[in-house]
């Protein structure tokens, strides 16, 4: 599967922006999709991650009602709603999957085996 990450860019603190995870390759509804995000000097952290079937979502502690991964199967795309940014979550945010239907979910990287090329996000104060 390739993925496809957009949406990034450069908002005031306080501000919302909204990214995408775009996936070709077999059904999008058979895999996994796990959100990270990595500053400079920083690991490669969680941020959200999806079941194949959606009905599963994990949130990294710290960012649990401010974050909302979704995904839309038919659009093979999987999406990140990001609200009341701050400048901490300042990072390059990647997308990956794995092949996995059903309701569970991933969080570490490792459990990934296909990965976006990652899209910047800044935030300023």
């Amino acid at each position: 599967v390739q993925l496809q990450a957009c949406g990034g860019g450069l908002v005031q603190a306080g501000g919302s922006l909204g990214l995408s995870c775009a996936a070709s390759g077999r059904t999008a509804r058979s895999y996994a999709i796990g959100w990270f995000r990595q500053a400079p000097g920083k690991e490669r952290d969680i941020v959200a991650a999806i079941s194949g079937s959606g009905a599963g979502t994990y949130y990294a502690d710290s960012l649990k009602g401010r974050f909302t991964i979704s995904r839309d199967n038919p659009k093979n795309t999987v999406y990140l709603q990001m609200n009341s940014l701050k400048p901490e979550d300042t990072a390059v945010y990647y997308c990956a999957a794995r092949y996995a239907s059903g309701p569970n979910y991933y969080s570490r990287p490792s459990d990934y085996d296909y990965w976006g090329q990652g899209t910047q996000v800044t935030v300023s104060s």
